[in-house]
């Protein structure tokens, strides 16, 4: 059952006027720190597994601290726990990826992976599109830094993951995903449908996953 959304369209588009008025430029960096994460990880930078979970880690507490709990819980006293939780996640990527190592990220042509690029690059690029186009208004759109966008990039990350990892960073996203449903049908948000969508392939491929991702699951391209 979907979260109920105790606010109406405009307070909640408000929000993101003022957030994107008062933090600009920053959006654009987050925008651009996430490019270079996905681009790295089909180079041969050094330690470029850690930048990457650092650079979600970051993404995640900047969402928890500025958006929700600075901007979004003038409208939504809720905000003050989600930011907790969006911290929380934040610090266990930082803990897991950077500290302990545990996540590896790995350039590959396998289905799962496509996947995982095609929810990056929506984070990234289409789901501000695709709001734009749904609500014309720059100041209103929204990109990497708050909720929706942030989740389907992680879930695209998660996706390219070479081994096991532990599979609570998983919870979180998938548990934001589900309250997301409310946002969908009562605000019009509808580019956060991928998110709920990203949520189900990236839990069902990982949690059935017996062996790293890029020993299964090959697109023989050369066939097609």
């Amino acid at each position: 059952m979907a979260m109920k959304t105790p606010i109406s369209t405009d307070p909640f588009f408000s929000v993101f006027e003022k957030y994107n008025h008062a933090i600009f430029p920053v959006q654009i960096i987050l925008f651009l720190l996430s490019l270079l994460a996905f681009i790295a990880i089909g180079s041969k930078i050094k330690q470029k597994d850690k930048f990457v979970a650092g650079i979600l880690g970051i993404i995640w507490i900047w969402t928890g601290i500025v958006y929700h709990w600075v901007f979004f819980s003038h409208i939504n006293i809720l905000a003050l726990g989600y930011g907790v939780v969006f911290i929380l996640q934040g610090l266990f990527l930082v803990w897991e990826g950077v500290i302990l190592y545990n996540l590896k990220f790995v350039f590959r042509m396998t289905v799962q992976a496509l996947l995982g690029y095609f929810f990056i690059l929506y984070g990234l690029i289409f789901y501000p599109v695709v709001g734009y186009l749904i609500e014309p208004n720059l100041s209103g759109t929204m990109s990497i830094g708050l909720p929706g966008p942030t989740i389907i990039l992680t879930f695209g990350f998660l996706l390219l993951c070479d081994k096991k990892f532990s599979k609570y960073l998983l919870i979180i996203p998938s548990l934001w995903a589900v309250i997301g449903i409310s946002a969908i049908i009562k605000l019009g948000f509808y580019q956060d449908t991928m998110m709920l969508i990203a949520a189900i392939i990236a839990d069902v491929m990982i949690l059935r996953s017996k062996r790293p991702p890029d020993e299964k699951s090959e697109l023989q391209l050369e066939k097609t």
